[in-house]
């Protein structure tokens, strides 16, 4: 094993996704590992240990304080998207029967080896009574109890929250730590607000990606080699649509070599019913990161979005329909009124089925236990493109003799 200096180690970390930042650290020693580990965001922290082989995390673990192993072991019990995966110790822990004087004299010891926020006064079963703000105790009389002195309405979070849930309890409360208690109402530790909402601005970020078929975990400096891994099945999955979407085409060939400027307006009604689904996909991506979507409100969120297509399909169905009329009158058409008529009706089927489709298919990827935002642009483009197409051409077949 080598050894680098951790603040030398820590910038080379920084951009590294978890499994690269893991491959890292068991080139050093464990107690650099664990140097490095306790400056990170921590669930980056918690990402890195758990992409590290099994003896190296014991080894990192074992080479930890005993405060931190234990918690890094509590925390691998809860889902990865939870607030116990986040939670921290809580080190200024009192009993109510303490003085003031006895209580600042403690944490003057203890501020040397944990950066402490606020103190948290617990009876014997550990069950959290109070919280102590350091200007209460500061003014306090030195003989007062801590039972004189702390506060006592609390706000708590479960450990099995969600993060995302948590994060909209806690938006509008500006408090800088949030102590995390089980449902009995006993201490099991601390999260920060800075740390919450950074894992939350991590996981939003990623969502652009994801919708495209690329891994979270790829960054920047993620190997060459290693994002081709990541990305590639995706790109052969949509090859494979983009097979289906000309198969659809090549059905109506004799149409298209009849009426050949249909041609000319292919992609632009794929590109517009295309850009109708991103707009209620992105909405519907947005409302599940954000925990606005629930069970009751799936349906009235399709609804909106295949309303909203309805709305915009007829509106620009009618500037598309005046292109097309115009441009098959100077080129001569007998049927340029028809094909005007053609491209309205596939603009609004088009913008409709995108519209829902947009809502559709994530809310579909999430009943099925899938990630909502896996690829779900590509399974759009498909369901989209097949669509416009099909029934542009189907009905330019039908209506244009």
């Amino acid at each position: 094993m080598t050894e680098t200096h951790p603040t030398e180690l820590l910038q080379q970390i920084h951009d590294l996704a978890p499994h690269a930042a893991a491959d890292l650290l068991e080139k050093q020693t464990p107690e650099v590992g664990v140097t490095v580990l306790e400056s990170l965001n921590p669930m980056v922290a918690q990402q890195t240990l758990q992409e590290m082989t099994d003896e190296h995390r014991c080894k990192v673990i074992a080479a930890a304080p005993i405060e931190k192993a234990r918690q890094w072991m509590i925390n691998r019990q809860y889902p990865e998207d939870s607030v116990g995966w986040l939670m921290e110790p809580s080190v200024a822990v009192f009993r109510p029967s303490m003085t003031v004087r006895d209580t600042i004299e403690a944490l003057r010891k203890l501020t040397k080896r944990a950066f402490i926020t606020y103190g948290y006064v617990t009876d014997e079963s550990n069950k959290l009574l109070g919280v102590l703000v350091f200007r209460d105790l500061m003014l306090g009389h030195p003989d007062a109890t801590l039972a004189e002195v702390m506060y006592k309405n609390l706000f708590t979070l479960l450990p099995e929250m969600p993060m995302t849930d948590a994060m909209k309890l806690t938006v509008n409360r500006h408090i800088p730590v949030y102590p995390v208690c089980d449902a009995a109402g006993h201490l099991l530790g601390l999260v920060r607000g800075q740390n919450l909402f950074e894992a939350r601005a991590i996981e939003i970020s990623a969502q652009a990606g994801t919708m495209m078929g690329v891994e979270k975990e790829e960054r920047l400096s993620t190997p060459i080699f290693t994002s081709l891994k990541f990305r590639h099945p995706w790109l052969q999955v949509n090859l494979l649509t983009a097979f289906i979407a000309a198969a659809v085409v090549g059905l109506f060939e004799h149409t298209l070599e009849r009426v050949v400027l249909l041609a000319a307006f292919l992609p632009v009604l794929a590109g517009q019913s295309g850009n109708t689904g991103c707009q209620a996909l992105a909405v519907a991506l947005r409302g599940m990161t954000l925990g606005e979507v629930d069970q009751r409100d799936s349906r009235r969120l399709v609804i909106k979005e295949g309303l909203l297509g309805l709305l915009n399909g007829l509106l620009v169905g009618f500037s598309a329909a005046l292109g097309m009329y115009f441009y098959a009158h100077f080129q001569g058409n007998p049927n340029a009124l028809t094909l005007g008529l053609v491209v309205w009706l596939s603009m609004v089927a088009s913008c409709v089925t995108s519209g829902l489709c947009g809502a559709l298919i994530p809310l579909t990827l999430r009943r099925l236990g899938a990630d909502p935002a896996t690829a779900s642009s590509i399974f759009l483009t498909t369901a989209t493109d097949v669509v416009s197409m099909g029934v542009f051409l189907g009905l330019a077949t039908l209506m244009v003799r």
